[in-house]
């Protein structure tokens, strides 16, 4: 389970977030929606200590991380908790010049210790479950961008995190190569991995979210399940959100 207490974050003068409260449970998917500016984003890299939050308290599993302006984290603590996290980014954020097995294989070898043998295994394993069996070999240039996400994806799964974070996983991606990154995420869904995931896919988050929160101006306007979130809230300003997307 994540906890997170009373958090917020400031970029000089901009307070981005302003006192979030959430739980998200293990084993389920969480969506993070709302407009461009929101805080989504912020949200989710505080939750990979990306950025340190000002203030506030972050549980992930037995670790609990408290933050104050008076209080300078260690490395070490920063490193235990992020290793328990997987980041998929919007860009891929992929080594150019190493293999597609080779970027699933780097953060096994270099971060966990893992011996090759044992790596190039696990990302093996990986590269099919995410349907890209035979393009171990391949560099990023030689891939679609879907295919690049997908190996993204196996790369932040190859770490065994307890939570996978995405950051609007589909947002660069032309519309015809969106589908199968959501069916990756759809699959790790069903198997009952924790996700965390910003996007503006909507039919996605209502097919596949166990919880659907709705952030704006920095704060969390609404959370519930898809069909209290989509068909039954009476938030004006989530209603206004949801009209805005859907007349797209």
């Amino acid at each position: 389970m994540i906890t997170i207490e009373k958090l917020f974050k400031r970029f000089h003068d901009l307070e981005v977030l302003k006192g979030i409260d959430v739980i998200l449970e293990k084993g389920k998917t969480a969506v993070i929606i709302g407009p461009s500016g929101s805080g989504k984003t912020t949200l989710l890299r505080c939750l990979n200590l990306l950025e340190i939050p000002d203030s506030g308290k972050i549980s992930l599993g037995s670790n609990r991380i408290e933050f104050s302006p008076s209080a300078k984290l260690r490395t070490k603590d920063i490193m235990t908790f992020r290793k328990q996290t997987g980041m998929v980014f919007q860009n891929y954020n992929l080594f150019p010049h190493l293999t597609a097995l080779e970027n699933i294989m780097e953060g096994q070898v270099v971060v966990l210790k893992r011996s090759k043998e044992v790596a190039r295994k696990k990302a093996q394993s990986l590269l099919e479950k995410v349907g890209l069996k035979d393009r171990g070999n391949m560099y990023p240039h030689q891939l679609s961008g879907g295919q690049q996400q997908r190996i993204g994806i196996a790369r932040a799964m190859a770490m065994d995190p307890e939570v996978l974070l995405f950051d609007e996983p589909t947002s660069a991606l032309d519309p015809e190569l969106v589908g199968e990154v959501l069916k990756v995420m759809k699959d790790l869904a069903k198997e009952g991995m924790t996700m965390v995931i910003v996007t503006h896919e909507m039919k996605f988050a209502e097919d596949v979210a166990d919880q659907v929160i709705f952030m704006d101006q920095g704060i969390v306007m609404e959370k519930g399940t898809p069909d209290e979130v989509f068909n039954h809230s009476g938030n004006p300003r989530l209603l206004q959100f949801l009209n805005k997307v859907s007349s797209r």
